[in-house]
């Protein structure tokens, strides 16, 4: 990577941009979370881990998401310092209440596996996209993926990728084949939104040069 780029200063976003960022990533996840739980899906990353935790004992996805959590938290408190640590808590524990919240107030019917798959993983997708955009994650393999991404260069979605295959073939001793197949179609929509458009560069990880006055 350009030394130049490694020496330019971080941009942060005023905390009002930041807040609107992370209610509607969490609320992006929170739905797509809830479209693939209506097809009886899950997907990659610690989200599909809870879903295979909930599917197996029962326990509340919402609170379920949020101890998974808590090891891969710590580890992004080492990595990456406790700005990213606090934000990351904040949307780890907002996206655990709107799980909880959505599935009282909106219940989804009738999904077909495939639609349910495509669009749950788009909205995972950009939902991730936007924290990444905001220097923050849902914890997880994110935080792990974010990681290599700075220090090595690697690819974000393609890391998650990786981790994401892992945890949906877990999946087959619960769910039958034929979900589990519609399961890797989500994390592969996941992964794909964030190939394609989150790299190393990005503005959440080494910043970017502030335009010349007048031409903001």
């Amino acid at each position: 990577m350009d030394q130049n780029l490694r020496a330019q200063p971080a941009r942060r976003y005023p905390v009002l941009d930041d807040a609107q960022g992370f209610a509607t990533a969490v609320l992006l996840v929170g739905l797509g979370l809830a479209v693939l739980r209506s097809a009886h899906l899950l997907t990659g990353g610690l989200p599909g881990l809870a879903f295979v935790l909930n599917y197996a004992s029962g326990w509340p996805l919402g609170w379920t998401l949020l101890i998974v959590n808590l090891p891969f938290i710590a580890f992004g408190w080492h990595a990456f310092g406790l700005r990213f640590t606090w934000k990351t808590i904040l949307v780890v524990a907002g996206l655990s209440l709107s799980v909880e919240g959505i599935g009282r107030v909106l219940s989804v019917h009738s999904t077909h596996p495939l639609a349910a798959a495509v669009a749950g993983g788009l909205l995972i997708g950009v939902g991730l996209l936007i924290l990444f955009r905001h220097g923050a994650s849902l914890g997880g393999f994110g935080v792990l993926a974010l990681f290599l991404q700075r220090r090595y260069g690697w690819s974000t979605g393609a890391v998650q990728m990786a981790c994401d295959a892992a945890i949906v073939a877990s999946a087959f001793a619960l769910v039958e084949p034929s979900r589990v197949g519609y399961s890797i179609v989500s994390a592969v929509m996941v992964n794909l939104v964030l190939v394609w458009n989150h790299r190393p560069g990005a503005r959440s990880l080494i910043g970017i040069k502030e335009p010349p006055n007048g031409h903001r």
